[in-house]
Protein backbone atom coordinates (compact mmCIF):
# COMPACT_ATOMS: atom_id res chain seq x y z
CA UNK A 1 0.00 0.00 0.00
CA UNK A 2 1.52 3.65 -1.13
CA UNK A 3 2.03 5.57 2.20
CA UNK A 4 0.91 9.26 2.82
CA UNK A 5 2.30 12.12 4.41
CA UNK A 6 -0.08 14.27 7.21
CA UNK A 7 -0.09 16.29 4.34
CA UNK A 8 -1.65 14.30 1.58
CA UNK A 9 -5.05 15.85 1.79
CA UNK A 10 -3.20 19.21 2.20
CA UNK A 11 -1.86 18.68 -1.70
CA UNK A 12 -5.13 17.36 -3.53
CA UNK A 13 -7.26 20.49 -2.27
CA UNK A 14 -4.45 22.03 -3.85
CA UNK A 15 -4.90 20.15 -6.97
CA UNK A 16 -1.46 18.51 -7.13
CA UNK A 17 -0.78 16.07 -9.32
CA UNK A 18 0.24 13.01 -7.25
CA UNK A 19 2.70 10.00 -8.24
CA UNK A 20 4.36 7.29 -6.57
CA UNK A 21 7.99 8.21 -5.11
CA UNK A 22 9.65 5.62 -2.85
CA UNK A 23 6.31 4.38 -1.92
CA UNK A 24 4.53 7.76 -1.29
CA UNK A 25 2.03 9.19 -2.53
CA UNK A 26 3.68 12.67 -3.79
CA UNK A 27 2.67 15.94 -5.02
CA UNK A 28 4.87 15.88 -8.81
CA UNK A 29 3.25 18.80 -9.26
CA UNK A 30 0.81 22.05 -8.58
CA UNK A 31 0.66 23.74 -12.06
CA UNK A 32 3.97 23.45 -14.23
CA UNK A 33 7.48 22.25 -13.03
CA UNK A 34 9.04 25.66 -14.52
CA UNK A 35 6.91 27.96 -13.32
CA UNK A 36 7.33 26.23 -9.61
CA UNK A 37 11.51 25.58 -10.46
CA UNK A 38 11.10 29.47 -11.47
CA UNK A 39 9.32 30.27 -8.09
CA UNK A 40 12.30 28.86 -5.66
CA UNK A 41 14.81 30.45 -7.93
CA UNK A 42 13.39 33.87 -7.79
CA UNK A 43 11.37 34.26 -4.61
CA UNK A 44 10.53 31.15 -2.41
CA UNK A 45 8.69 27.68 -2.59
CA UNK A 46 7.35 25.63 0.00
CA UNK A 47 7.90 21.87 -0.26
CA UNK A 48 6.54 18.77 1.93
CA UNK A 49 9.76 15.65 2.49
CA UNK A 50 7.83 14.34 5.07
CA UNK A 51 8.70 10.91 3.12
CA UNK A 52 12.60 11.68 4.20
CA UNK A 53 13.35 9.39 7.17
CA UNK A 54 14.54 10.71 10.59
CA UNK A 55 16.58 8.20 12.96
CA UNK A 56 18.04 9.19 16.66
CA UNK A 57 21.36 7.55 17.58
CA UNK A 58 21.93 7.73 20.93
CA UNK A 59 23.96 6.06 23.82
CA UNK A 60 27.40 5.85 25.05
CA UNK A 61 28.89 4.79 22.23
CA UNK A 62 26.98 7.03 19.71
CA UNK A 63 30.26 9.12 18.70
CA UNK A 64 31.93 5.37 17.80
CA UNK A 65 29.34 3.96 16.65
CA UNK A 66 28.64 6.37 14.21
CA UNK A 67 32.02 7.10 12.82
CA UNK A 68 32.36 3.39 11.96
CA UNK A 69 29.75 3.63 9.65
CA UNK A 70 30.49 6.55 7.74
CA UNK A 71 34.13 8.57 5.80
CA UNK A 72 33.62 11.39 7.54
CA UNK A 73 35.11 12.20 11.10
CA UNK A 74 31.66 12.93 13.36
CA UNK A 75 34.34 13.77 16.24
CA UNK A 76 34.45 17.02 14.88
CA UNK A 77 30.67 18.01 14.63
CA UNK A 78 29.99 20.05 17.75
CA UNK A 79 26.43 20.77 19.37
CA UNK A 80 23.67 21.77 16.89
CA UNK A 81 26.11 21.53 13.83
CA UNK A 82 25.57 19.16 10.75
CA UNK A 83 27.73 17.73 8.38
CA UNK A 84 26.51 15.19 5.04
CA UNK A 85 28.15 12.31 4.23
CA UNK A 86 27.28 8.81 3.00
CA UNK A 87 26.41 5.08 4.86
CA UNK A 88 29.31 3.29 3.02
CA UNK A 89 29.36 -0.53 2.81
CA UNK A 90 32.65 -2.72 3.04
CA UNK A 91 33.91 -2.44 -0.38
CA UNK A 92 33.08 1.34 0.01
CA UNK A 93 29.89 1.67 -2.04
CA UNK A 94 26.92 4.04 -0.95
CA UNK A 95 24.11 2.25 0.80
CA UNK A 96 22.79 6.16 1.57
CA UNK A 97 23.97 9.30 1.41
CA UNK A 98 22.91 10.99 5.00
CA UNK A 99 22.77 14.65 7.19
CA UNK A 100 24.36 13.86 10.79
CA UNK A 101 23.09 16.38 12.94
CA UNK A 102 24.98 16.62 16.74
CA UNK A 103 21.58 17.47 18.98
CA UNK A 104 23.52 17.09 21.92
CA UNK A 105 26.66 15.19 23.38
CA UNK A 106 25.76 11.43 22.67
CA UNK A 107 22.75 12.22 20.59
CA UNK A 108 22.51 12.36 16.94
CA UNK A 109 19.47 12.98 14.62
CA UNK A 110 20.38 11.17 11.05
CA UNK A 111 18.08 12.36 8.17
CA UNK A 112 17.93 9.52 5.21
CA UNK A 113 16.51 9.23 1.69
CA UNK A 114 12.98 7.96 1.95
CA UNK A 115 13.51 4.87 -0.53
CA UNK A 116 16.79 3.49 1.94
CA UNK A 117 15.00 3.99 5.60
CA UNK A 118 15.15 0.02 5.62
CA UNK A 119 17.92 -0.46 4.16
CA UNK A 120 19.50 1.95 6.54
CA UNK A 121 18.39 0.34 9.56
CA UNK A 122 18.96 -3.08 9.16
CA UNK A 123 22.54 -2.14 7.88
CA UNK A 124 23.32 -0.36 11.46
CA UNK A 125 21.45 -2.54 13.24
CA UNK A 126 24.16 -4.86 12.02
CA UNK A 127 26.80 -2.83 12.91
CA UNK A 128 25.92 -2.27 16.50
CA UNK A 129 27.59 -5.42 18.33
CA UNK A 130 29.50 -4.30 20.37
CA UNK A 131 28.22 -0.73 20.70
CA UNK A 132 26.21 0.88 23.68
CA UNK A 133 24.00 2.35 21.06
CA UNK A 134 20.09 3.12 20.93
CA UNK A 135 18.62 3.64 17.67
CA UNK A 136 14.89 4.77 17.24
CA UNK A 137 13.54 5.36 13.82
CA UNK A 138 11.32 8.31 14.34
CA UNK A 139 10.16 8.73 10.78
CA UNK A 140 6.40 7.88 11.50
CA UNK A 141 6.84 10.98 13.85
CA UNK A 142 7.65 13.88 11.95
CA UNK A 143 7.04 16.02 9.07
CA UNK A 144 9.41 17.60 7.16
CA UNK A 145 8.90 21.00 5.59
CA UNK A 146 11.58 22.96 2.91
CA UNK A 147 11.35 26.36 2.77
CA UNK A 148 13.54 27.74 0.21
CA UNK A 149 14.66 30.42 -2.17
CA UNK A 150 16.40 33.76 -1.96
CA UNK A 151 13.55 35.34 0.13
CA UNK A 152 13.40 31.92 2.05
CA UNK A 153 15.17 33.02 5.14
CA UNK A 154 13.17 36.53 4.94
CA UNK A 155 9.88 34.92 5.67
CA UNK A 156 11.19 33.12 8.62
CA UNK A 157 12.58 36.05 10.12
CA UNK A 158 9.23 37.69 9.75
CA UNK A 159 7.90 35.22 11.67
CA UNK A 160 9.39 36.23 14.34
CA UNK A 161 12.57 33.98 14.11
CA UNK A 162 15.25 36.44 14.83
CA UNK A 163 18.23 34.68 14.47
CA UNK A 164 18.48 31.73 11.21
CA UNK A 165 21.14 28.70 12.22
CA UNK A 166 23.98 28.88 10.19
CA UNK A 167 24.56 27.00 7.05
CA UNK A 168 24.28 23.10 7.87
CA UNK A 169 23.43 24.02 11.76
CA UNK A 170 20.26 23.31 13.05
CA UNK A 171 18.32 25.16 16.24
CA UNK A 172 15.09 24.53 18.75
CA UNK A 173 12.54 27.45 17.52
CA UNK A 174 8.86 28.67 17.89
CA UNK A 175 6.63 29.22 14.63
CA UNK A 176 3.27 30.15 15.23
CA UNK A 177 3.21 28.61 19.01
CA UNK A 178 5.00 25.91 17.77
CA UNK A 179 8.14 24.30 19.15
CA UNK A 180 9.96 22.57 16.41
CA UNK A 181 13.78 22.22 14.46
CA UNK A 182 15.16 24.61 11.97
CA UNK A 183 17.91 23.18 9.77
CA UNK A 184 20.02 25.31 7.56
CA UNK A 185 19.78 22.98 4.83
CA UNK A 186 18.31 22.30 1.40
CA UNK A 187 18.53 20.76 -1.69
CA UNK A 188 17.57 23.11 -4.26
CA UNK A 189 20.94 25.09 -4.22
CA UNK A 190 19.33 28.49 -2.80
CA UNK A 191 19.48 29.30 0.70
CA UNK A 192 16.56 28.18 3.02
CA UNK A 193 15.65 26.17 5.79
CA UNK A 194 14.02 22.42 6.83
CA UNK A 195 11.47 22.43 9.31
CA UNK A 196 11.17 19.57 11.53
CA UNK A 197 8.02 19.38 13.12
CA UNK A 198 5.84 16.63 14.96
CA UNK A 199 2.93 15.23 12.42
CA UNK A 200 -0.09 16.79 14.65
CA UNK A 201 1.21 20.00 13.91
CA UNK A 202 1.83 19.87 10.32
CA UNK A 203 -0.62 20.90 8.62
CA UNK A 204 -1.49 23.73 10.34
CA UNK A 205 2.13 24.94 9.93
CA UNK A 206 1.35 24.50 6.24
CA UNK A 207 -1.23 26.48 6.21
CA UNK A 208 0.11 29.46 8.19
CA UNK A 209 3.40 29.32 5.72
CA UNK A 210 1.45 29.31 2.48
CA UNK A 211 -0.38 32.74 4.29
CA UNK A 212 2.13 34.36 5.60
CA UNK A 213 4.08 33.72 2.82
CA UNK A 214 1.70 35.18 -0.19
CA UNK A 215 3.67 38.94 0.83
CA UNK A 216 6.95 36.91 0.05
CA UNK A 217 5.43 35.20 -3.50
CA UNK A 218 5.22 31.46 -1.82
CA UNK A 219 4.03 28.55 -3.96
CA UNK A 220 3.93 25.07 -2.96
CA UNK A 221 6.16 23.12 -5.00
CA UNK A 222 6.40 19.64 -6.43
CA UNK A 223 8.67 16.27 -6.83
CA UNK A 224 9.04 17.60 -10.47
CA UNK A 225 10.67 21.06 -9.73
CA UNK A 226 12.37 19.38 -6.56
CA UNK A 227 14.30 17.54 -8.84
CA UNK A 228 14.87 20.05 -12.01
CA UNK A 229 16.46 22.52 -8.63
CA UNK A 230 18.58 20.17 -7.33
CA UNK A 231 19.96 18.45 -11.27
CA UNK A 232 20.86 22.61 -11.59
CA UNK A 233 22.95 22.69 -8.38
CA UNK A 234 24.61 19.20 -9.34
CA UNK A 235 23.29 18.07 -6.49
CA UNK A 236 22.97 13.44 -6.12
CA UNK A 237 19.86 11.45 -6.22
CA UNK A 238 20.33 8.19 -4.33
CA UNK A 239 19.02 5.42 -7.41
CA UNK A 240 20.45 7.72 -9.68
CA UNK A 241 23.55 9.03 -9.05
CA UNK A 242 24.30 7.18 -5.94
CA UNK A 243 24.39 3.44 -5.36
CA UNK A 244 25.77 0.42 -3.19
CA UNK A 245 28.76 0.24 -6.25
CA UNK A 246 29.82 3.60 -6.40
CA UNK A 247 32.08 5.10 -3.75
CA UNK A 248 31.91 8.60 -2.88
CA UNK A 249 35.33 9.22 -4.58
CA UNK A 250 34.32 7.70 -7.84
CA UNK A 251 30.98 9.94 -7.42
CA UNK A 252 32.87 13.69 -6.76
CA UNK A 253 32.21 13.43 -3.43
CA UNK A 254 36.02 13.26 -2.01
CA UNK A 255 35.41 16.57 -0.49
CA UNK A 256 33.20 14.87 2.23
CA UNK A 257 35.64 12.09 3.27
CA UNK A 258 38.33 13.01 6.14
CA UNK A 259 41.46 12.98 5.40
CA UNK A 260 42.89 12.75 8.67
CA UNK A 261 40.24 10.26 10.35
CA UNK A 262 42.09 7.49 12.14
CA UNK A 263 39.45 5.78 13.35
CA UNK A 264 38.42 2.64 10.44
CA UNK A 265 35.52 2.36 8.87
CA UNK A 266 33.60 0.39 5.82
CA UNK A 267 35.27 0.60 3.36
CA UNK A 268 37.95 2.62 4.29
CA UNK A 269 40.56 0.80 2.80
CA UNK A 270 38.91 0.83 -1.10
CA UNK A 271 38.22 4.88 -0.48
CA UNK A 272 41.64 5.83 0.69
CA UNK A 273 43.23 4.01 -1.75
CA UNK A 274 41.06 5.34 -4.56
CA UNK A 275 42.31 8.85 -2.86
CA UNK A 276 45.52 7.99 -3.41
CA UNK A 277 45.85 5.96 -6.92
CA UNK A 278 42.62 7.29 -8.67
CA UNK A 279 39.03 5.73 -9.90
CA UNK A 280 38.44 3.65 -12.97
CA UNK A 281 35.04 6.10 -13.54
CA UNK A 282 34.58 9.29 -12.79
CA UNK A 283 30.65 11.69 -12.36
CA UNK A 284 30.78 14.44 -14.93
CA UNK A 285 28.25 17.30 -15.99
CA UNK A 286 27.41 17.47 -19.44
CA UNK A 287 24.98 19.77 -21.84
CA UNK A 288 23.32 19.22 -24.67
CA UNK A 289 24.76 20.14 -28.00
CA UNK A 290 21.68 20.37 -29.68
CA UNK A 291 17.69 20.27 -28.44
CA UNK A 292 17.69 16.63 -26.86
CA UNK A 293 17.61 15.67 -23.85
CA UNK A 294 19.94 12.73 -21.85
CA UNK A 295 17.91 10.78 -20.08
CA UNK A 296 18.91 8.61 -17.09
CA UNK A 297 20.31 4.86 -18.25
CA UNK A 298 21.23 6.32 -21.59
CA UNK A 299 24.88 4.82 -23.16
CA UNK A 300 27.76 7.69 -23.52
CA UNK A 301 29.98 7.27 -26.57
CA UNK A 302 33.66 8.64 -27.25
CA UNK A 303 35.56 7.61 -30.95
CA UNK A 304 32.99 5.20 -30.99
CA UNK A 305 33.61 3.43 -28.12
CA UNK A 306 30.72 2.94 -25.01
CA UNK A 307 32.19 4.89 -22.37
CA UNK A 308 30.13 5.18 -19.07
CA UNK A 309 25.90 5.89 -18.93
CA UNK A 310 23.92 9.00 -17.56
CA UNK A 311 22.04 9.05 -14.31
CA UNK A 312 20.21 12.10 -14.49
CA UNK A 313 19.31 14.75 -17.00
CA UNK A 314 16.80 16.89 -18.39
CA UNK A 315 15.95 20.89 -18.91
CA UNK A 316 17.32 23.47 -16.88
CA UNK A 317 15.06 26.47 -17.01
CA UNK A 318 17.56 28.55 -15.65
CA UNK A 319 19.87 27.99 -17.99
CA UNK A 320 17.57 27.30 -20.91
CA UNK A 321 19.64 24.22 -22.25
CA UNK A 322 19.17 20.78 -21.53
CA UNK A 323 21.90 19.11 -18.60
CA UNK A 324 22.99 16.02 -17.21
CA UNK A 325 25.26 13.87 -14.70
CA UNK A 326 26.78 10.73 -15.83
CA UNK A 327 29.51 8.03 -15.09
CA UNK A 328 32.35 7.91 -17.92
CA UNK A 329 35.63 6.25 -17.68
CA UNK A 330 38.23 8.15 -15.86
CA UNK A 331 40.35 8.66 -19.27
CA UNK A 332 42.65 11.58 -19.03
CA UNK A 333 41.89 13.18 -22.39
CA UNK A 334 38.64 13.84 -21.01
CA UNK A 335 37.99 16.75 -19.16
CA UNK A 336 35.83 19.94 -18.98
CA UNK A 337 35.23 21.49 -22.58
CA UNK A 338 35.40 17.87 -23.84
CA UNK A 339 32.95 16.91 -27.00
CA UNK A 340 31.05 12.77 -26.03
CA UNK A 341 28.21 11.48 -27.65
CA UNK A 342 25.06 10.04 -26.36
CA UNK A 343 23.13 7.54 -27.93
CA UNK A 344 19.52 8.62 -27.50
CA UNK A 345 16.61 6.55 -30.13
CA UNK A 346 19.46 5.17 -32.02
CA UNK A 347 21.28 8.50 -32.87
CA UNK A 348 24.51 9.62 -31.22
CA UNK A 349 24.09 13.37 -30.63
CA UNK A 350 27.01 15.81 -29.01
CA UNK A 351 27.44 16.80 -25.84
CA UNK A 352 29.62 19.08 -23.87
CA UNK A 353 31.33 17.96 -20.97
CA UNK A 354 31.33 20.91 -18.41
CA UNK A 355 31.75 22.37 -14.70
CA UNK A 356 29.12 21.38 -12.11
CA UNK A 357 27.21 22.63 -10.44
CA UNK A 358 25.34 24.00 -13.97
CA UNK A 359 23.73 27.34 -11.78
CA UNK A 360 25.59 28.98 -8.95
CA UNK A 361 24.56 27.83 -5.68
CA UNK A 362 23.81 29.99 -3.27
CA UNK A 363 23.39 28.58 0.16
CA UNK A 364 26.70 28.55 1.29
CA UNK A 365 26.28 31.92 3.40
Amino acid sequence: MTKQTFLHDKHIALGARMVDFAGWDMPVQYSSIIEEHKTVREAVGLFDVSHMGELIVYGEDSLPFLNKLVPQDISKLIDLKAVYCQLTNKKGGIIDDLIVYKLEDKKYLVIVNASRIDEDLNWMVRNKCGFDVTIVNESHNYSLLAVQGPKACELIKSLGVETLPAFFNIKRSELFNINLWISRTGYTGEDGVEILVRNEFSEYLWDKLLEAGKAFGIKPIGLGARDTLRLEAALHLYGNDLDENTTPVEAGLAWSVSKTKTEDYNGKKVILEQLASGTDKKLIGLKMCDKSIARHGYEIFYNNEKIGNVTSGGISPIRGDNIALAYIKNLDNLAVGSTIQILIRDKLHDAEIIKRPFVEKKNKS
